[in-house]
């Protein structure tokens, strides 16, 4: 399966979720497939705004909590919000695009989706239902249904798992012992041969001809 469409597929439940949670209960599939674009569309936006706002901040690739909330700012996810000039002039802080952003998301509007994605408490809000002690999303509970081994690592280096560690391979028969230790060599050696004092001199000084050096 392409990237892509691995991804659109990790998508669609949640998005489905989202759309219960708002009330519908059906919808088309060329209607699905569109708002699922949409979404993909919107966090990729994102996750390139939060990444560029993390490159010019501190100079790499890993967004802070700083860095996303600039991105939220670009997309215009936080309003109302007053320039970074204009609180340098003021010397006062804007979070009421912040306050209202997390007022929005802990509003009795979003409290569905809080309680699919098992951010509030279930208890008493569905009667004759036995709500498990340990509550899971429902990609945690996906997962250990197509899991039937119970083992841990057959996602393991995946999208949906944890990332592999990285295990050292062992060189026979070389003055290198691993694979990290022969590149550090080879770019020691690299160093070593481009640096000026490594060169060879030039032939007028290789030749016999007659130099103020020579003379001296």
């Amino acid at each position: 399966m392409a990237s892509n469409a691995l991804h659109t597929s990790l998508l669609r439940p949640p998005i489905l979720h989202i759309l219960r949670a708002a009330g519908f209960h059906a919808t088309r599939p060329d209607v699905l497939d569109t708002v699922v674009d949409l979404a993909a569309r919107y966090l990729s936006m994102l996750a390139c705004k939060a990444a560029a706002h993390a490159q010019a901040n501190h100079n790499d690739l890993v967004p802070t909590v700083i860095d996303v909330r600039m991105a939220l700012e670009d997309v215009g996810a936080f309003q109302p919000q007053i320039s970074a000039m204009e609180e340098r002039i003021t010397g006062k802080e804007d979070t009421r695009g912040v306050d209202a952003f997390i007022k929005w998301m802990k509003g009795e509007e979003n409290r569905e989706i809080r309680r699919i994605a098992c951010l509030v408490d279930t208890e008493g809000l569905m009667p004759g239902v036995d709500v498990p002690a340990d509550k899971e999303d429902f990609l945690t509970a996906l997962k250990k249904k197509h899991n039937k081994t119970g083992e841990s690592s057959r996602f393991q280096g995946t999208v949906l798992g944890g990332s592999t560690e990285e295990k050292v391979v062992r060189i026979e028969g070389g003055p290198s012992e691993s694979i990290q230790d022969w590149a550090a060599s080879l770019g020691r050696r690299y160093q070593a041969e481009s640096s000026p004092l490594s060169r060879q001199p030039s032939s007028a000084l290789t030749s016999g001809m007659s130099s103020p050096l020579t003379d001296l």
